[in-house]
């Protein structure tokens, strides 16, 4: 039988999706102040692989990800998914959104999304929040589901989280010296 015990922590990260790249640093802002400072952001990509956001936010989308200094306890990202929905609609206009905010975190193993939409392979958190596994790491780097999104399966998605899992991994190395 197993112990209990107490959750790995994991590396907080974030993705926007926008039509406007200054909602971006307007985010980071707001993000910022809330979660502590980031330590690696993305490139801006092309948000072209679906346009599920299209009607309400238009066309040629971008996509960028933050990844933040402090690691989070896994149970949390249901409370930073509330607050990246509020922050949504804080800079909605007429009721459509300017950004969409997505948070997750990463950990040796894995990266977890947080998501309003329940499914198959999503757990229920709490307060309308689901969470799934995305990627998972084997081999020296992240790898998809068939249920993963499919940007997260694009080798410059991928070649950043696998980024943010080094620097992970540095973090929890550090932390194990200094106890």
């Amino acid at each position: 039988m197993g112990k209990l015990g107490s959750p790995k922590l994991g590396k907080l990260i974030l993705g926007m999706i926008a039509g406007e790249v200054e909602f971006f640093d307007k985010a980071k802002y707001s993000l910022e102040k809330k979660f502590g400072e980031t330590d690696l952001e993305s490139n801006v990509f092309a948000f072209d692989k679906t346009d599920y956001y299209e009607k309400e936010m238009g066309k040629d989308l971008k996509r960028k990800f933050l990844s933040f200094k402090k690691l989070i306890k896994p149970d949390k990202i249901a409370e930073i998914k509330i607050f990246t929905r509020r922050l949504e609609k804080k800079f909605s206009i007429s009721g459509k959104r300017q950004i969409n905010l997505d948070p997750g975190y990463i950990t040796d193993a894995k990266l977890v999304l947080a998501t309003t939409k329940d499914y198959y392979h999503r757990i229920y958190l709490k307060k309308g929040i689901y969470a799934e596994v995305n990627l998972y790491f084997k081999a020296g780097s992240f790898h998809y589901f068939d249920t993963t999104y499919p940007d997260y399966r694009t080798p410059e998605y991928i070649g950043f989280f696998n980024e943010v899992r080094k620097i992970y991994l540095e973090q929890i190395k550090s932390m194990r010296c200094k106890r």
